[in-house]
């Protein structure tokens, strides 16, 4: 595979914009695809030596627009705006976009994979279109810019791109040939469970909940009896990463096993053994060397409005941001259990094609997404789970579905736009996560109609 002609010469035309400028404004999301995105485009033009600051919007909403239009700088967004380049053009914000999420136009200011027959929802996150711009701006004849590979890996992973069927795909592909071949990127078979780097095995295994493993997901005990069972010795300390090969391999076939005695779907146990994005220069057992849980290192930085020490991170502060880093994670793994267990209280109330719980303010409208993908765990995953949260704007929704929903044809991106353009709010996303920010007074009737629509695509399929 190849990047098309067209691509690369709309990569051509935006790098020729951004040179000719003396100040650059970078505008990215709050997420780890966010935050690699606005760490690539720093580096870029750090080394361009055009001057340049990052700005992070949870939404491109018309008031963050509005407050970017008063800048009057230069602005590249990155990893959001091709949702709301009409509103861009409106305000006469002289402007670039690299951006994964399904546009409303075209636009020859805008790099994203839609325009030109790819998916990026799963075949280019927003930092691997943008690492495909750096390379440009670099120099694509010269190894220019090829360290900033596996920032965009992070990226594509923290995006769960590589849900589908275990590994990345699609242009993502490029990107990763060209990383391994400079030697930047591993890339490994292996057990694509969070936490092989630095979780005793045993609270690996505990922790798992995708897919949810009868007997040891949520159980301690049943966790360890499983590792003896296999002749495997438990240890407090003892990780993934420090068994050997060959009991790799028995655990893995073991819990292949289990997951088809479980009834669970063929699809689904093939990714349970996937490609896992080794970052060659981190150091081994830390949160920086396997790219899923970078990716969830810096999440937890920007969920709590920390965006600062995750972008510090991705330039390479290894002491104090990292540090810092690290305790933010901590507390974000506390807030998803207390999450999980309000659900648990308030309970999750299904409609004949969705399911949702309201969390009110009691979860953090940042963090509320990623309860509500964990909550799969002991919820119907025939249906979309839908989350909202209260924030200064209204009530925010986060939606997520399982990879078998969307195969039998849920695409929650279309669907939460559609829906929650029609009651005066804005949304988007992508087939397996969406997000809409929708007025208090409709959220009865957005349910109700998201509901309806999203009967209307499963019926399709």
């Amino acid at each position: 595979m190849q990047i098309p002609d067209e691509m690369l010469k709309r990569a051509e035309y935006i790098s020729s914009l951004i040179k000719r400028s003396d100040e650059v404004l970078i505008v990215t999301h709050i997420d780890a695809d966010g935050i690699t995105s606005g760490s690539i485009a720093r580096i870029t033009l750090d080394r361009l030596g055009i001057e340049n600051e990052v700005v992070f919007v949870k939404q491109l909403s018309d008031s963050e627009i509005e407050k970017i239009a008063d800048e009057n700088k230069f602005t590249w967004f990155t990893d959001l705006g091709s949702g709301q380049i009409n509103s861009i053009i409106d305000k006469k914000i002289d402007f670039v976009i690299t951006d994964h999420h399904l546009p409303v136009m075209d636009n020859k200011r805008q790099l994203n994979p839609h325009s030109f027959g790819f998916d990026g929802s799963y075949e280019l996150s927003g930092a691997t279109t943008t690492y495909i711009l750096s390379r440009y701006l670099g120099n694509r004849l010269f190894a220019m810019n090829v360290d900033l590979i596996p920032l965009s890996i992070v990226g594509a992973v923290g995006d769960l791109q590589d849900s589908r069927e275990g590994r990345l795909l699609g242009l993502n592909r490029i990107v990763i040939d060209e990383g391994i071949k400079r030697k930047v990127l591993a890339v490994h078979k292996d057990l694509r469970f969070f936490g092989k780097q630095t979780r005793p095995v045993v609270k690996m295994l505990e922790y798992t909940f995708d897919p949810y493993l009868p007997g040891i997901s949520g159980n301690e005990a049943g966790a360890i009896n499983f590792l003896d069972s296999l002749g495997i010795e438990v240890s407090e300390w003892k990780k993934w990463i420090d068994l050997s090969e060959e009991e790799r391999k028995r655990a893995v076939n073991e819990i292949v096993k289990l997951c088809i005695s479980a009834g669970i779907p063929f699809k689904s146990i093939k990714r349970i053994v996937g490609e896992t994005y080794i970052l060659s220069h981190e150091e081994e057992g830390t949160e920086l060397r396997d790219a899923m849980e970078f990716s969830t290192l810096l999440n937890a930085t920007a969920r709590y409005g920390y965006e600062d020490v995750g972008l510090k991170v991705c330039l390479g502060d290894r002491d104090g941001a990292f540090k810092r880093a690290r305790t933010l994670l901590q507390n974000h793994r506390r807030n998803l259990s207390e999450g999980i267990r309000l659900v648990d209280e308030i309970g999750i109330v299904e409609l004949e094609n969705i399911q949702y719980f309201d969390a009110k303010d009691m979860i953090l409208d940042t963090i509320v997404g990623i309860v509500a993908g964990m909550c799969f765990s002991k919820a119907n995953l025939n249906k979309p789970i839908i989350a909202l949260a209260r924030n200064d704007e209204g009530i925010k929704v986060s939606a997520r579905a399982t990879q078998r929903l969307v195969d039998r044809g849920v695409n929650l991106a279309k669907a939460i736009k559609l829906v929650s353009e029609k009651i005066g709010g804005k949304g988007g996303g992508h087939s397996i996560a969406a997000g809409a920010l929708i007025p208090e007074s409709e959220v009865d009737r957005f349910l109700k109609e998201l509901d309806r629509v999203i009967g209307q695509q499963l019926a399709r399929a």
